[in-house]
């Protein structure tokens, strides 16, 4: 029997627009709510006069969240049908709540960005898309929730279609869908409405089961953060790590930076057994032929695919310290993968309106606020940009007084590099086999794609 794969999504919306309804009525109706929560939530709903059961007391956890009816902190919720399983991350809609959104929107494949079909494209709407291009997010899925409210009018939902493609067209998302939907009466959720036969498309559910999951996963470029370096005895010595992205094999030539020496890998170790190859995101342990020092915070990479290494790059960061503001003076710990350094923000270029997307020149940075700044850092790390990959082109700052993370970054353009110069890139069979495994393209146009984004 096969393993199914996992989808992990986030939701967002502005308030009321009905996004823990939206989940409950998946959990719901996928069978994934255990009958004490649910004879819960139902007599809660009796208590407050409800005429039905309030779905979306699933997900609301916080005594805030209930009494408010808002959703403040991050909900994660785990749920399986037959074809695939999933981890839902409800978000915070409202701006105040940015840095949730943040963090819970920051590990997904696919955003639902809720709009009231009543409200129409709001500004919270066109942050809400604005935050998941930011991070990458290769699909975003536009659910106009509220029909049963507009009479299952097609003008209505048709003319919130043309008012956001519009603004989409501004953000760095290419795969957008819109589907109508009622959550409160499970309209095109996770059955077809027959409300709305104007709408021929699938079902919200539909398109979640068959949404590919390696759309934004770099498959090719291989990094192995070390963690820790693993000797039982005198005759083990392996590296242990999880993998970043890209794969392995036993018998190739690999690099250790900062230290540039080359080895080859001697195996590959598990728990349940050697491997001859291993990928993303899996944990393992590397041998390697010859002895090389290397430490946790070091990487292992192939020898003719490197990442950047430098310690000078732009970035845009999320500020995440409610008591503090971006000081350029103070020095911070910076995280980026297994590596930590110390970093100075050497400028702050500008901030970003979330609601508007308009830069706004201002010295200080505080909660919730976007910025682009410029970062420096004592020691070189080895990043690649986030766009190209997001796990080593990420990085946390930390208060060095209060060990609070203040800030999540993005690694955008690196201003200096180390003299470590990449050779000329030509894609292997292997690559262009991982490629075309997924999009079955003509493997020379698979060659040309894969030189062009090296460059």
């Amino acid at each position: 029997m096969t393993e199914k794969d996992l989808l992990r999504f986030t939701t967002t919306g502005s308030v009321d627009d009905g996004k823990s309804t939206l989940i409950g009525r998946l959990l719901y109706e996928t069978k994934c709510v255990p009958l004490d929560q649910y004879d819960a939530i139902k007599k809660t709903s009796q208590k407050r006069g409800s005429g039905s059961v309030d779905l979306a007391l699933l997900l609301d956890g916080l005594a805030a969240e209930r009494e408010q009816g808002i959703t403040i902190d991050v909900a994660y919720r785990y749920f399986e049908t037959q074809k695939r399983k999933f981890i839902i991350a409800d978000t915070p809609g409202h701006e105040q709540y940015t840095r949730n959104m943040v963090t819970g929107a920051s590990t997904a494949d696919l955003a639902i960005v809720l709009i009231d079909a009543r409200n129409g494209v709001l500004i919270q709407s066109k942050r809400h898309g604005f935050l998941n291009s930011l991070l990458q997010i290769p699909k975003m899925l536009i659910a106009v929730n509220k029909m049963d409210l507009v009479g299952y009018s097609q003008e209505a939902f048709n003319q919130i279609v043309a008012d956001y493609t519009d603004f989409a067209g501004k953000l760095d998302i290419d795969d957008i869908t819109f589907i109508p939907v009622s959550a409160l009466k499970g309209d095109n959720v996770t059955k077809k409405s027959e409300k709305m036969d104007w709408y021929k498309g699938p079902t919200l559910l539909e398109l979640l089961e068959k949404t590919y999951v390696t759309a934004n996963r770099n498959l090719i470029d291989f990094r192995f953060p070390v963690q820790n370096v693993i000797r039982p005895n005198l005759n083990f010595r392996g590296f242990a790590g999880k993998i970043t992205s890209g794969s392995i094999k036993v018998g190739e030539e690999i690099i250790a930076l900062p230290s540039q020496k080359q080895s080859k890998v001697k195996e590959i170790v598990t728990y349940d057994g050697n491997l001859e190859e291993a990928f993303s995101p899996m944990s393992v342990v590397l041998t390697l032929e010859n002895e090389i020092d290397i430490s946790r915070g070091d990487m292992i990479v192939r020898k003719n695919n490197l990442p950047s290494v430098g310690n000078i790059f732009d970035a845009i960061i999320c500020w995440m310290d409610d008591t503090k503001v971006l000081n350029p003076k103070t020095a911070y710990f910076l995280k980026q993968t297994t590596n930590n350094t110390t970093a100075f923000v050497e400028e702050v270029y500008h901030k970003i309106d979330v609601n508007t997307l308009h830069r706004v020149k201002a010295p200080k940075v505080g909660l919730n606020e976007i910025a682009k700044i410029k970062v420096k850092t004592t020691a070189p790390l080895f990043f690649d940009s986030y766009k190209e990959n997001k796990g080593t082109g990420s990085f946390i700052l930390i208060d060095p007084l209060t060990y609070n993370t203040v800030a999540g970054g993005i690694i955008k353009k690196i201003r200096n590099t180390d003299v470590i110069e990449k050779p000329a890139y030509i894609p292997s069979e292997k690559e262009i086999g991982i490629v075309q495994k997924y999009t079955n393209l003509d493997p020379s146009m698979i060659q040309k794609m894969l030189i062009e984004l090296n460059l």
